[in-house]
């Protein structure tokens, strides 16, 4: 059976220091296990073939029965770290709150503790000032796609 903190450090070494990390490792039943990386600079489909070409030459396919699926951490997926946030300076984000409270606005700075969001006036209203919000009081943070 293969264990989660195998699959964690197998990847955390492949990982170090290349500005690339692991955001979220997922254990089903049926040993499917399912990868979500993310990178400083983004992650490229060279990045996902190599990590499921190591984690397989890892186990033995005669021994361990497994599924593997890899895949960067996606636009239309929430941040779950709060290093995701420090590469989308100056897009807007749609922030949940715990308390269930949304907030948009464009990400003008973000560090280890907290983010901080500029919001557009509507119309003829004042500038609303500036939100500034902790990681522990984010639920969720995603990207607004804009097709423009």
């Amino acid at each position: 059976m293969i264990l989660k903190d195998q699959i964690e450090k197998i990847v955390s070494d492949h990982f170090s220091g290349s500005g690339k990390f692991l955001v979220e490792l997922k254990m089903k039943p049926g040993d499917k296990i399912a990868l979500f990386i993310d990178g400083d600079n983004g992650i490229t489909i060279d990045d996902c073939k190599a990590l499921t070409r190591l984690i397989e030459s890892k186990f033995n396919r005669d021994e361990e029965d497994y599924e593997l699926m890899i895949s960067s951490a996606g636009a239309d997926q929430p941040m779950k770290l709060p290093r995701q946030y420090l590469r989308h300076i100056g897009r807007t984000l749609e922030i949940t709150t715990k308390t269930g409270e949304t907030i948009s606005g464009k990400l003008i700075k973000a560090s280890p503790e907290a983010i901080e969001l500029e919001h557009k006036p509507v119309k003829k209203e004042t500038q609303k000032p500036n939100t500034i919000l902790t990681f522990s009081e984010i639920k969720e943070g995603k990207v607004v796609l804009s097709f423009r």
